[in-house]
């Protein structure tokens, strides 16, 4: 072990160097650690008396010392330093948080960035999504303020390189033509879908650390849409939480090309049947489904009324309330 490694227990160079020669020896006098560590015979006295004061130590016959063991004799020193360390970094901690707060509060206007148009808007929605690196969510109203959702082809970029998405559409939203498909096609790749009623806010998050809102819900005409670019705050968590409370309420969307499904007990249904209930209990009505699956009225009620007959049901909240006892969804 090199001289020096032991201050971290509080031995100076010399009792270090003493101790160590005691260690080694197993007894030694003032004269004999003198002449070893070419010290006067007055300093190796000192360095002696010192060492038995700090309990490193003993007497052992008149003049002549033995060392206490390193375990007794360092253990409660480098434990007593272990905790006034921890206290330290406690101490820094807090003020690491109390410098950032502050620093917040001078830069606030860098948490919240206003985006005053539409374009401005638009390369936010892609830049987002080509940077994010883990998770996506996603809150899709119906309707469109930048661009419809079968133009957001960053989406399926960050899906292929295994970007997480959470989305949670608006039932209006799903009726809208073409919307049926696009969101199948989502979810084939890897999208993670449910549907609300509604939703109070369209808003995307990237990575938990940056999120993009509009500040007015209903710009219409020529006005151009003023949205918020909201980095890491409190406001941030606060939007985050409001996501995960939707996640947590809304009806998941389920599309399975090949029919398999990991619930256990196994499901009755094939894919077409499962991305029917899908959709029922999400509350898209029977002819929206028709005519965004290109079926006929008549069909996707013969197909309702299978799936009535499979679990039982004498009514569509029933089928929903078996599904969900059965995990079927």
């Amino acid at each position: 072990m090199m001289d020096g490694m032991l201050e971290v227990a509080g031995l100076g160079e010399l009792e270090e160097r003493a101790y160590r020669l005691l260690v080694r020896a197993g007894e030694a006098d003032a004269p004999g650690l003198a002449e070893e560590l070419g010290l006067t015979a007055e300093a190796a006295e000192a360095a002696l008396t010192g060492m038995r004061s700090a309990g490193l130590a003993r007497e052992v016959a008149p003049g002549r010392f033995a060392p206490v063991a390193p375990d007794v004799a360092l253990g409660p020193r480098l434990v007593r330093r272990q905790e006034t360390i921890d206290w330290a970094r406690q101490a820094v901690e807090q003020l690491a948080e109390e410098y950032r707060a502050s620093a917040r509060r001078r830069d606030a206007d860098g948490l919240v960035e206003v985006l005053p148009s539409r374009e401005a808007l638009r390369e936010q929605v892609r830049h987002l999504q080509d940077s994010a690196k883990e998770e996506v969510l996603y809150f899709c109203r119906a309707g469109h303020v930048v661009m419809p959702s079968e133009d957001n082809t960053e989406e399926l970029e960050a899906l292929g390189r295994g970007v997480s998405y959470r989305v949670i559409y608006e039932r209006a939203l799903l009726e809208q033509p073409g919307m049926v498909a696009n969101v199948a096609y989502g979810i084939q790749l890897g999208e993670q879908a449910r549907a609300v009623r509604v939703l109070p806010v369209r808003m995307m998050i990237a990575d938990r650390a940056t999120a993009l809102l509009p500040l007015v819900q209903h710009a219409g005409g020529m006005t151009e849409p003023t949205a918020a670019l909201v980095r890491g705050s409190s406001l941030l968590e606060a939007l985050i939480a409001l996501f995960e409370a939707q996640w947590e309420r809304a009806t998941p969307i389920r599309f399975l090309e090949d029919g398999r499904v990991t619930e256990a007990p196994p499901c009755p249904l094939d894919a077409d049947e499962l991305y029917l209930l899908s959709l029922l209990v999400a509350g898209v009505p029977e002819k929206t489904i028709a005519s965004q699956l290109g079926l006929s009225l008549r069909t996707v009620q013969r197909r309702v009324y299978h799936l009535m007959r499979l679990a039982g049901a004498q009514t569509r909240m029933q089928l929903a309330w078996h599904a969900a006892r059965e995990r079927w969804l």
